[in-house]
């Protein structure tokens, strides 16, 4: 028995997604922590300045992550390093990119008013020089599939920010600096303790090359622009409401937004675990086998979210009182939650179109489609404000920038492959009712 426990604690599948749901919680415990000790106006100002931080932040994570694990997972050992070592360099230049902009920013900070942009302009170039040992361990630990460090990285970074904001409650402290001050210390802790464990493969920096340079900078200048254009949805949603509605309502939306965590915890779990999947049936030209793949993850996680997102609905008061506190409890939170959880549907189908597409080596066709999606997202939300005033407008204009990337992506699709959009969820429900016949018949033999 204790065999069998331990050989699913190892299993990958199980570690990648015991992981995100440990730290999707450790993140609404963070979110509760911050909501219920700011006030609103503050916590708006926290989520604007993070949606910010980390929008500029995936020029680094979307230009690499990609491209090392396409390059990186299954490959000799001579070729892991050159890989290592190249996005070491690619990772050291960007990243200094990044923090010159930030200090020469700090000439023109007393144009600026808005409370949010301050503490990222005066900020960021540190978030961005603490992450980074711990960003490239991450991408290391993904391409060698040991999900068990990838966990261990994520509890440091959470764990440790965790820690530091109930302290600074504890003692009274705890103020929209503080909150900063902790977040890049637990930051630069988690980065030492990559380093220290040597999973950052920082000593391959000297065995990078121009070819392997070249190659990642050519597959990620596409990458970055999906990955950039996709945190754009979001961003583009908390600009708009933060200019437009106040720094309250963005605090009042992203509550509600921020519950969809939920549904990201299997569509990480699942996108993580089918992406070397998804490249071995790709590197061996198996093309059916790609399609395959992709329908089985996709189909099985929109059936999984039917019957998740009824009760999500029907309980959407519940989490936005815990986690907010009463000054949210009446607000827009939860039906924001509600209609986030109706188009829930159609995100599994998007995430892994958008997702094969790079793994079939298209991520040309990503990028643009991206910029299509983001041209519907903020034309539809200035749309929807237009109409409804509130952050309603924002909630409901999601669907339309969804609903064209996936079509666009099905179409791209199909010129690889021919398949059939709703087979998506027949090989779903067809692989999830053959997951719980295993499961039961499993149980059957143990009793």
């Amino acid at each position: 028995m204790w065999q069998k426990v331990y050989n699913l604690i190892r299993n990958k599948y199980f570690l990648s997604l015991a992981g995100n749901i440990i730290m999707s919680g450790l993140g609404l415990i963070t979110m509760t922590l911050i909501y219920r000790a700011l006030s609103k106006t503050e916590a708006g100002t926290w989520v604007f300045f993070q949606s910010v931080l980390l929008l500029v932040d995936t020029f680094r994570s979307g230009f690499l992550t990609t491209a090392f694990i396409k390059f990186y997972a299954g490959a000799t050992k001579e070729r892991t390093a050159e890989v290592a070592g190249s996005a070491w360099f690619l990772g050291l230049l960007i990243t200094g990119a990044l923090a010159i902009v930030s200090v020469c920013c700090h000439l023109f900070l007393t144009g600026i008013n808005d409370e949010g942009l301050l503490l990222f302009f005066k900020w960021a170039g540190l978030y961005y020089a603490f992450s980074l040992p711990w960003f490239l361990a991450t991408c290391v630990i993904q391409g060698e599939q040991k999900f068990d460090r990838l966990l261990y990285i994520r509890l440091s970074n959470q764990g440790s920010f965790i820690v530091f904001i109930v302290v600074l409650i504890v003692i009274g402290k705890i103020t929209l600096f503080n909150v900063l001050y902790a977040y890049l210390t637990s930051n630069f802790i988690t980065s030492v303790y990559a380093l220290l464990k040597g999973w950052t493969r920082i000593a391959a920096l000297t065995k990078r090359t121009k070819t392997n340079i070249i190659e990642i900078y050519h597959f990620g200048k596409y990458s970055v622009g999906s990955a950039l254009s996709s945190n754009m949805f979001s961003t583009s949603d908390t600009f708009i409401i933060n200019f437009m509605l106040g720094k309250p309502a963005l605090a009042i939306y992203n509550l509600g937004q921020t519950l969809m965590q939920l549904v990201e915890i299997p569509l990480r779990s699942f996108a993580v675990t089918a992406m070397p999947e998804l490249a071995s049936a790709y590197n061996q030209n198996n093309r059916a086998g790609v399609i395959q793949i992709m329908k089985k993850y996709a189909g099985m996680l929109s059936v999984i979210l039917i019957p998740a997102a009824l009760i999500g609905c029907a309980l959407a008061d519940v989490p936005i009182y815990i986690i907010g506190g009463g000054k949210y409890a009446g607000t827009e939170a939860a039906n924001v939650f509600r209609l986030f959880l109706t188009f829930a549907i159609i995100f599994p189908p998007d995430r892994f179109f958008a997702l094969t597409l790079d793994v079939i080596h298209q991520p040309k066709i990503n990028f643009y489609k991206v910029l299509v999606m983001l041209a519907v997202n903020i034309s539809s939300d200035f749309l929807g404000i237009s109409i409804t005033h509130n952050v309603y407008g924002i909630a409901f204009a999601t669907i339309l920038p969804i609903l064209t990337g996936t079509i666009i992506g099905y179409w791209a699709l199909n010129k690889y492959f021919k398949f059939s959009f709703w087979s998506i969820f027949k090989v779903g429900y067809d692989e999830t009712i053959a997951l719980l016949k295993q499961m039961r018949g499993k149980r059957k033999l143990q009793s």
